[in-house]
């Protein structure tokens, strides 16, 4: 069996081919590939031997670099010329093709306003779903995290509701995302946040978006 590993923070994405992994439900299955996704903090129990591998949370000698992870996987699905950008629980990059190759690329793991794990530990703390936030036309200035905290507090403590002012971060936090991708007028979304459509129609406020899903560095990981 081969097992390919993209360990993230909080989550990890697995994919194997001509092999299920026991006793773990799949999150889909396409032809010899089975997908899935874990909390990461569970990858070291189930001693997988890891063929490929990218992440922060992975110790395999195989490891592969994220950018060249996530230009492999998402060259496939995406236009000769494209920005694809990979919002992750503790980091953002991006990559541009030009003329099908690979043309520009950023990296931003120095600040948390940019961050998956920033918006979870808001609903946590407002005990709110991710199905809760909606797209509102206004947004905070999120470029430092602590300071977009300090107005979701202020904002709540004026009567506005948990929902709206995280909701407001988010819309802050996807125009940082545009700017740090060199405000392309089509983004190709990489990551947890495909799912989170509060951040997607807050970005289609600034472009196109296609959602990848959660499986691009994964997939970049394979030669088979």
């Amino acid at each position: 069996m081969s097992i390919y590993l993209d360990a993230g923070t909080t989550y990890s994405k697995i994919i194997t081919i001509n092999e299920s992994l026991s006793g773990i439900k799949p999150v889909k299955e396409f032809g010899n590939r089975t997908y899935y996704i874990l909390e990461s903090k569970f990858i070291k129990d189930l001693n997988l031997r890891i063929k490929a591998s990218c992440g922060h949370m992975t110790g395999s000698d195989t490891h592969e670099n994220e950018i060249i992870a996530l230009a492999k996987g998402a060259k496939p699905y995406v236009d000769k010329n494209s920005t694809i950008l990979d919002l992750g629980s503790r980091d953002a990059k991006w990559i541009s093709f030009k003329d099908g190759k690979f043309h520009d690329m950023d990296w931003n793991t120095s600040c948390a306003s940019s961050t998956g794990a920033t918006v979870e530990m808001l609903l946590k703390f407002y005990d709110l779903k991710v199905e809760d936030l909606e797209f509102n036309p206004e947004k905070f200035n999120v470029t430092c995290g602590i300071f977009g905290f300090e107005k979701i507090m202020d904002s709540i403590s004026k009567g506005e509701s948990p929902k709206v002012a995280v909701s407001k971060f988010v819309h802050g936090l996807a125009f940082n995302a545009w700017n740090f991708s060199k405000k392309p007028q089509k983004l190709y979304l990489s990551g947890g946040f495909c799912k989170n459509k509060c951040l997607v129609d807050s970005l289609k406020n600034y472009c196109e978006v296609i959602p990848l899903g959660r499986f691009v560095l994964c997939e970049g990981l394979i030669n088979e």
